[in-house]
């Protein structure tokens, strides 16, 4: 018989947004990107197709690499995105790259999104593809 016991970690290596907050967060900032969407088909219906898809990008990419590293909806949750390996904000190329793992979750139905449910650092795929982690800002401050 071995001795060799190897070292496992049931759960995060930190505080973790849970996965209702994150989905309310997300619907918050849907809602939103909704409206803009629908003042601009309404405004004119080629700019309104291909708009939706552009203010979501601006929209998410923006809030996402923003200093605070929070959308709309996530601040009303208390919840941001944090850089998974260094820490702090995660710059506006890895917010486009996280928007666009928002994207690649929600095709194969949502399974992308579903994932933090089981992961053990409690990512999406957005998360994975961004090296980023979501997190309470109670216990990860934003810096002013």
């Amino acid at each position: 018989m071995s001795d060799f016991t190897p070292i496992t970690t049931a759960g995060p290596s930190g505080p973790r947004a849970s996965f209702g907050s994150r989905l309310v967060a997300f619907v918050l900032d849907g809602i939103i990107v909704g409206i803009v969407n629908l003042i601009l088909t309404r405004l004119s219906r080629p700019l309104g197709e291909v708009g939706g898809t552009l203010v979501s990008l601006a929209y998410f990419t923006y809030f996402f690499g923003s200093p605070s590293g929070q959308t709309i909806g996530m601040r009303a949750l208390g919840i941001r995105v944090y850089d998974f390996t260094r820490g702090g904000p995660i710059g506006y190329g890895r917010g486009f790259a996280r928007w666009l793992g928002y994207i690649v979750s929600g095709i194969p139905c949502f399974l992308g999104f579903f994932w933090a449910l089981w992961d053990k650092e409690k990512q999406t795929w957005a998360d994975k593809i961004a090296t980023t982690v979501v997190v309470p800002v109670s216990a990860y401050p934003v810096q002013p």
